[in-house]
């Protein structure tokens, strides 16, 4: 097993210092005022679904130089959207335009690993829809693609940059958990199926193992703690439909529960369930010994803190017990902070994180830093859901999760 870099994110976000409540993790986060420099970065946007969600257009160091998409109607909207007068039919020939400097790729999930490699091989730094490949063997080939070509890659993961995230982030920061021993994260999609074909052929989604897509949930415990997953115990449960009959995975399950070891020792259970009697919902808890901080679930609960507290009481039984101090916890829309340049502070896509995904990547490469979610975060969110997918098929046994820092 590789050792880990001792620069690592963990001691970052210890280091860093907090300038003001709009301030994230460093002040290169604070964007007040006027843009630092004029020079405008040419990115190309390939993928016409959820590559037209976000705000390259708005970005004061950003332009759409072209976009690409298999389908024209797609390439359309993306020239609407983005304001942008020149498309590609792919992008093979789109990485062949010497004007594009940088690539979103929001292609299926099954190409992210060739078309990374691709774009890094032609010269283009790469912002790259989650998750950043779909085995261990193309994570390592990205990592290293991504060292020897010296450009700026970044996932664009949603849930790093969920408002309750960014909170959860400055907390830690500030020492206010205490030790965060526990995270628990749930991304439930239920009905995913009706994606699982589109004009009757099958897509990359039927029969999609739920934690090949872990990294909405992975992300909740490594972006605020910075720790590394190192083994994994995971169940799955299907029940034999014909809707997952004959999917290129071989996969039974409609649903995954994992229970995950860090590197500090702690736990992390995350669950990613396609089908059930669920409430949708993507979200997250922090467990401290200080305080624990619970994530608004969209039908449900309302964004919470609990404080420990030295209190007496008893619950039903009579048992003895302390009583920890509840109250409402009141979200931050950070979008509307100096966090972000003054054309993005406004409310987008997955909790206001796709105006932090445009500038974070944006802001990396004129700034020639590494983003947030760079290569290593990527695979340190990917990974272990990969190794955990394994694990349920073969029925929970714990497994080592490889760990890809340098």
């Amino acid at each position: 097993m590789v050792n880990r870099n001792p620069l690592n994110r963990r001691k970052f976000l210890k280091s860093a210092g907090v300038i003001g409540s709009s301030v994230l993790l460093s002040p290169r986060f604070a964007f007040a005022g006027e843009p630092q420099t004029d020079r405008k970065v040419k990115i190309g946007v390939i993928g016409g679904r959820f590559g037209a969600g976000f705000y390259f257009h708005e970005h004061p160091n950003c332009v759409v130089e072209a976009v690409s998409d298999l389908r024209k109607d797609r390439r359309d909207h993306l020239m609407q959207v983005y304001n942008c007068k020149k498309s590609y039919e792919s992008l093979e020939v789109l990485l062949k335009d010497p004007k594009v400097e940088a690539v979103f790729i929001a292609t299926p999930a099954p190409d992210h690993a060739a078309h990374t490699l691709a774009s890094l091989k032609a010269g283009k730094h790469v912002l790259c829809a989650v998750p950043v490949a779909w085995s261990l063997e193309d994570c390592e080939k990205l990592k290293d693609a991504v060292k020897q070509s010296g450009l700026t890659y970044m996932m664009a993961e949603t849930s790093t940059f969920h408002q309750i995230v960014i909170s959860a982030q400055k907390l830690f920061r500030e020492g206010k958990f205490g030790e965060i021993f526990r995270v628990e994260a749930d991304y439930h999609h239920p009905g995913l199926e009706v994606l699982f074909f589109e004009n009757g052929k099958p897509t990359w989604r039927h029969g999609l193992p739920p934690m090949m897509y872990p990294t909405h949930c992975t992300s909740y415990h490594i972006a605020v703690t910075g720790e590394r997953f190192t083994k994994v115990s995971c169940i799955g449960w299907g029940d034999a439909s014909d809707a997952l009959v004959g999917n290129p995975y071989d996969n039974p399950f409609w649903n995954e529960t994992a229970l995950f070891k860090t590197d500090k020792g702690n736990t992390s259970r995350i669950s990613v369930c396609w089908k059930g009697a669920l409430m949708g919902t993507e979200r997250g808890e922090w467990h401290g010994t200080k305080m624990s901080l619970y994530g608004k679930d969209p039908n449900g609960l309302e964004e919470t803190m609990v404080n420990a507290s030295e209190e007496l009481g008893k619950d039903d039984a009579g048992f003895q017990f302390k009583q920890a101090e509840i109250s409402n916890y009141e979200q931050k829309n950070w979008w509307d902070t100096d966090m972000l340049p003054k054309p993005l502070r406004h409310k987008s896509g997955h909790d206001g994180s796709h105006t932090f995904i445009t500038h974070e990547f944006i802001d990396a490469i004129i700034k020639n830093r590494k983003p947030l979610v760079d290569i290593h975060e990527a695979i340190a969110y990917t990974a272990p859901g990969l190794v955990a997918h394994q694990s349920a098929l073969k029925g929970g046994e714990w497994m080592d999760i490889p760990n890809f820092d340098l």
